[in-house]
């Protein structure tokens, strides 16, 4: 299965448990009915986004679903988390994209979002052997992967939270979910 299509989402729960922490976080991202199965880094020539609503309607419950799932989860009051997913699209729309994930401690929406954003698009990068330097920050790299002409687009979407006051879980979740071609 190749998917046609995906899109982004994000969400935050908070719960007692663990693990229903991490349900209210799919909730909040609106995919909890899905049985999701994580991927690793590959966005597919010609997938095309979508938006969430869209993408949303169609899927049918229950049904397995593809996505790339940056997840973070603590129970210490206050401390700052962080699930972030970037994407990378090459100009040449037979060549495959890259997607990465990164979960921090600490770091804010923006930060947390640059780096994962600089993450696939590095991996792209590399993979269309555009030459730059690893020692750069991201802000002149993108420069240079964008003037190769080679780089069409990065993005990210970013979700990040404060560990509840009162110790209970607080998950955050950001994805990247895959819809079939012949969904409907």
């Amino acid at each position: 299965m190749v998917p046609g299509n995906f899109f982004f989402t994000k969400g935050v729960g908070v719960h007692k448990e663990y693990l229903t922490s991490f349900e209210m976080a799919l909730r909040s991202a609106g995919i909890e009915r899905f049985n999701l199965v994580t991927v690793s880094s590959i966005c597919p020539p010609g997938c095309k986004k979508v938006n969430r609503e869209e993408g949303l309607t169609l899927l049918k419950p229950g049904e397995i679903v593809y996505c790339v799932m940056a997840r973070n989860a603590t129970n210490e009051p206050n401390r700052l988390e962080a699930a972030s997913v970037g994407m990378a699209i090459p100009a040449d729309p037979n060549q495959y994209g890259y997607i990465s994930e990164h979960h921090p401690f600490g770091e804010t929406d923006k930060k947390a979002g640059e780096y994962a954003e600089d993450l696939a698009a590095t991996m792209l990068a590399t993979t269309l052997n555009i030459e730059f330097d690893a020692n750069k920050d991201w802000d002149e790299r993108e420069q240079i992967y964008k003037l190769s002409g080679k780089i069409v687009r990065t993005t990210n979407t970013t979700q990040s939270a404060e560990g509840n006051k009162d110790g209970l879980w607080t998950t955050v979740i950001a994805v990247v979910v895959f819809v079939p071609p012949t969904a409907n």
